[in-house]
């Protein structure tokens, strides 16, 4: 059961071959026998089977919702009620909130069942979920690698096949590269197309939910009931939502997909390069063709990242100051060491550096000179993406430029860190949509696919993804100590 995919389980709930029950208790005891791995904050046991068997009823009952009685997991930085929301961080170890996010409700409304909230790093700030005060999650390929990050723990679960699918979100590629890294399909829609309301914001104008399953099929499944208008979203897009799931087989001939020199020069290793060529020549026997496109500002996306998400993350996490709500110190002699010692104890140290680098860049004489020109140097990206978009359909590239790297090692060089995120990074400052798809193994890692498209086109890259699925089986590879 625990190898099936979303489409499979629904036919098979669907014909009786087995009930929600069985299959969410199923993987109740695969997530317990895999605690290694760590992918999972909190796992609601008794919720799920209670959910599971009031889908079944619905079912016997005649009920058809999209995802009835299909177990998922959260990451845990969408709020869920009455269930613990940490997102991987000491601040917010007990907050329960009183409300949910609309991504959950939309889950929910579709008949999903929750299994648990997913480990992370510390208020999605990382590429390797190393950064989570509930500790470190193992990469199910190599247990000394990392999963990626920040949604490694969604990852590493749906590639153990502790779950089907989970949801995520991406900031600077916290979806595509875990995805990568763990031989998964993750998306990361076009920004505002999936409601931020409920999700713990880290930086508002990058931030995007997502969804990660072994296909994108799945993908497109989840993508179908998490999409849509929000009102209590400022920053959601009131447009109609494609036929995701519906769109999957469309013939690709025809298509033009960009192939741009900044992907592939000396950043990324040559057995990568070597497996993505593979993978266009399996798109081309599908019919699409290539084009070399001119990406110049791709090369000042990272330094630009990393002066407006710390600078938005400096303005979203004052609000934990230990008064309304989040940890606070023990005995404070005033309010200043109460603020002092609260934010101190509450925060890991990745997230203290990125808090005190935006907050220098935000600062009087240096906003100018910091985030005005990142936010230039931003439009100028989004200009690069546009021009491109006159000449190809999507692009085509890398999600990585490396396989998963060892736990440990690049925690003490912040900079080497970053730099993992240097293929995904430009989507996001554009607020585009991009897929990370498994293309193959270098050194028995897992490699990620990663395709582009243009705003609102997320129904045109899974069907791009589904397609390559449908010709090519690394998708299906699992980990060898995964049973």
């Amino acid at each position: 059961m625990h190898k099936d995919t979303i489409a499979t389980i629904r036919q098979n709930l669907a014909s009786g071959q087995y009930s929600s029950t069985e299959l969410c208790q199923h993987l109740l005891e695969r997530i317990a026998a895999h605690k290694d791995i760590n992918a999972f904050i909190e796992v609601n046991a008794e919720h799920a089977l209670d959910a599971a068997g009031k889908a079944d009823e619905r079912r016997a009952a005649g009920a058809a919702e999209p995802l009835l009685g299909v177990p998922i997991a959260h990451k845990d930085i969408f709020c869920t009620r009455g269930v613990r929301t940490t997102c991987g961080s000491r601040m917010l170890e007990n907050f329960v909130p009183p409300y949910n996010a609309t991504v959950v409700d939309k889950l929910n409304a579709a008949g999903s069942v929750s299994l648990g909230k997913t480990n992370m790093d510390e208020f999605a700030m990382g590429s390797s979920n190393e950064n989570s005060y509930f500790g470190a999650v193992a990469n199910p390929w190599d247990t000394s690698r990392v999963p990626g990050g920040s949604s490694g723990g969604s990852a590493a679960a749906v590639a153990a096949r502790l779950v089907p699918a989970t949801t995520g979100t991406d900031t600077g590629g916290s979806i595509r590269q875990p995805a990568a890294f763990c031989g998964i399909t993750g998306i990361k829609p076009t920004y505002g197309r999936v409601s931020r309301y409920g999700m713990i914001a880290f930086a508002s104008s990058l931030d995007q939910g997502g969804a990660m399953a072994t296909t994108a099929e799945d993908c497109a499944l989840l993508l179908d009931s998490m999409a849509g208008f929000d009102e209590n979203d400022s920053t959601s897009i009131d447009q109609p939502v494609d036929d995701y799931s519906g769109e999957l087989n469309n013939s690709v001939k025809g298509l033009k997909i960009g192939l741009p020199k900044q992907y592939f020069g000396s950043d990324l290793s040559a057995a990568i390069a070597d497996t993505l060529q593979q993978a266009i020549a399996e798109l081309t026997k599908l019919g699409a063709t290539f084009i070399d496109i001119d990406l110049q500002n791709q090369h000042l996306a990272v330094p630009a990242y990393y002066v407006v998400a710390p600078a938005e993350c400096s303005s979203n996490l004052s609000r934990f100051d230990g008064v309304r709500y989040g940890h606070r110190c023990a005995d404070p002699v005033d309010l200043e060491d109460l603020y002092k010692r609260s934010r101190a104890e509450g925060f890991g140290r990745e997230v203290k550096r990125r808090i005190l680098i935006g907050t220098y860049a935000l600062s009087a004489g240096y906003y100018d000179a910091y985030y005005i020109k990142a936010q230039k140097i931003r439009n100028l990206i989004s200009q690069d993406f546009t021009k491109a978009f006159a000449q190809v359909d999507m692009i085509l590239g890398p999600t990585t430029p490396t396989p998963a790297f060892k736990l440990n090692e690049n925690t003490s060089d912040p900079v080497a860190m970053y730099l993992n995120d240097i293929f995904t990074i430009p989507a996001n400052l554009a607020g585009l949509p991009g897929i990370s798809v498994p293309c193959g193994l270098v050194d028995n890692l897992p490699v990620g696919l990663q395709l582009v498209g243009n705003y609102f086109k997320e129904a045109q890259l899974l069907n791009v993804a589904h397609q390559f699925q449908q010709v090519t089986d690394w998708h299906t590879k699992m980990p060898a100590s995964i049973t």
